[in-house]
């Protein structure tokens, strides 16, 4: 279980982009922070990844605190931030230790059917398309089973069409190990599809402004009544002058 507690992140320049955030996330719960740019989601997602360290408060991933990278902790970012010179394969175990790389075979290529790239593990970057690069960097994140996988909007640079469909892939696979999900996203209609709780922050300085809890049965379809109700509530807690840029 990860908790948040009471983390306040100032910069030596003297600006807070959190203050005294309190959370909780479960086991195999799919958690979402949206929010305006410059709330702060992407500091927590750094703090929880150890990344960065908070000026004061902790966070504790099983009653133990997080003060760096750690292996229960898997870090997607918002590019594949591939190794241009090794195969798909090699992306995917990159980092293993090679005394345990043996025990991580079989997951590999699990993994490689599990995201649909079997065939192209013998591929460079160069000759993916941007969601099949995508596709290789969820598959390194999960390769050693973290705990928590975090997301920083890992789908935002792609076109609409692949966007959907990494959203759909990223559901299927958690549906395997359920691993917690923490997904920093702009996107209101990204959230509710794959999130069980909603997180609403609010800058200067970032802070929790409230929470959903979505109790919609999954598969989610995006043109459903009900999730449309969900999306104008979400968009009535935000801030007015910068709806434009959470819109879908």
């Amino acid at each position: 279980m990860l908790h948040i507690q009471n983390t306040t992140k100032q910069f030596p320049n003297g600006f807070t982009a959190l203050e005294s955030v309190n959370l909780t996330v479960y086991p195999g719960e799919i958690v979402s922070l949206v929010g305006t740019s410059g709330c702060g989601k992407s500091t927590l997602l750094r703090i929880i990844a150890g990344l960065e360290q908070p000026t004061l408060g902790q966070v504790m991933l099983d009653g133990e605190a997080i003060n760096g990278p750690h292996p229960k902790v898997g870090l997607i970012f918002q590019e594949p931030r591939l190794m241009p010179w090794l195969t798909v394969r090699d992306n995917i175990q990159f980092g293993l230790e090679k005394r345990k790389l043996p025990l991580y075979k079989e997951r590999v290529e699990a993994l490689l059917e599990q995201v649909g790239l079997t065939r192209f593990s013998e591929a460079l970057p160069r000759q993916l398309s941007g969601g099949m690069a995508q596709r290789v960097a969820i598959a390194r994140a999960l390769v050693t089973n973290p705990e928590i996988l975090l997301l920083d909007e890992p789908f935002s640079a792609l076109d609409a069409f692949t966007r959907t469909r990494l959203q759909d892939h990223v559901l299927d696979i958690w549906h395997y190990d359920r691993p917690t999900l923490i997904l920093v996203t702009h996107d209101i209609e990204e959230a509710l599809v794959m999130s069980d709780r909603i997180i609403v922050m609010r800058s200067n300085p970032g802070h929790i402004h409230d929470t959903f809890e979505i109790d919609l049965p999954r598969p989610r379809r995006r043109t459903d009544a009900e999730l449309q109700r969900w999306k104008e509530r979400l968009l009535e807690t935000l801030d007015l002058s910068h709806l434009q840029t959470l819109a879908v």
